[in-house]
């Protein structure tokens, strides 16, 4: 795999090159079209090019049947965007799993991004059969012993391996509470070198986990993006408070989202998210944002930018795109 792309001003490009320089890293979630309309995804990543340093592309997120995490992030490249791959445990076993990573390495893709995944009861075949062989923290290490000792967990060699950063998840606000940064710090045991963490909605709960975090040691080799999205609707609030599993959204925040009229919700939710950028950004040892907005990427720049983290070095290759 190439090095990160060399950006204006001499800084590099990509979530590799912003967490190596130390720069304020942003991703954002790259949403599929649910057919096969390759042209939608070049016009979402025009929306996001110059204003990200990686777009997640989700793998069947919800546990709802999407395009393949591998097809989007391929597809994205072409866009001149480095994806983040998102792979979970809840559809494949350990020869799946491994033989997607091989197939990203393959490919070029530069992040991958590991996770056990959402149960398939929350999702569109609740029917379906969960795998489950290995759980993201295993599937951490296999990744990264693959990466840096080119050996699959059967012993067999790959020669050359591939040579992504790996990637987790973790949730902040999910019980038992105290656990949460030990439990990220497994993850950063086996090899995660950066985390996206949950919506935050809740800054002092959030920034509490944070100071676990530190005194864990754990930014020293992990990089923390906080999970920060606006919430658009009345019944937004309502879906993401009671049918998205992880999610924590404080009484004060729901009060506040609920005492405009409908025609401004909206743009209170923006405004929301806009003041949580800010916020989490003066707290010790986060490393960035990853904004999720749900298939609504025209908001990003937006949110970005009035935030005051504004554009990110753009690669040689999305300079050739844009041009």
């Amino acid at each position: 795999m190439t090095g990160p792309a060399l950006g204006a001003g001499g800084r590099t490009a990509g979530l590799r090159g912003a967490i190596r320089d130390r720069r304020f890293a942003v991703t954002a979630e790259l949403d599929l079209p649910h057919g096969i309309d390759p042209d939608r995804v070049g016009r979402k990543a025009a929306t996001l090019a110059g204003w990200v340093d990686a777009v997640n592309v989700t793998d069947n997120p919800g546990a709802s049947v999407m395009p393949s995490s591998m097809a989007g992030s391929v597809l994205a490249m072409r866009a001149g965007l480095e994806p983040v791959m998102q792979l979970t445990c809840r559809d494949r076993n350990r020869i799946a799993l491994q033989s997607d990573l091989l197939g990203a390495g393959l490919l070029g893709v530069p992040n991958v991004l590991l996770l056990t995944g959402d149960h398939p009861r929350f999702g569109d075949h609740p029917g379906a059969k969960p795998v489950f062989d290995l759980d993201s923290i295993s599937l951490t290490g296999a990744a990264r012993a693959l990466r840096d000792t080119g050996r699959l967990l059967s012993g067999r060699t790959v020669n050359p391996p591939p040579s992504f950063l790996i990637g987790a998840v973790e949730n902040p606000f999910a019980a038992p509470q105290r656990f949460r940064a030990a439990r990220l710090g497994k993850k950063v045991a086996a090899g995660a070198e950066f985390a996206q963490t949950q919506f935050v909605f809740d800054v002092g709960q959030f920034e509490r986990w944070m100071a676990e975090v530190r005194d864990l040691g754990l930014t020293e080799h992990c990089a923390v993006l906080a999970g920060i999205g606006p919430i658009r609707s009345a019944r937004a609030l309502e879906f993401m408070r009671t049918q998205v599993p992880g999610v924590h959204i404080p009484d004060d925040v729901v009060r506040r989202l609920s005492s405009v009229p409908p025609e401004r919700f909206g743009a209170e939710g923006v405004r929301l998210c806009v003041e949580i950028a800010q916020q989490v950004r003066e707290i010790p040892g986060v490393a960035g944002v990853h904004v999720m907005v749900f298939g609504k990427e025209f908001l990003v720049p937006e949110i970005l930018d009035a935030a005051g983290i504004g554009s990110r070095p753009v690669s040689e290759r999305s300079a050739r795109h844009a041009g």
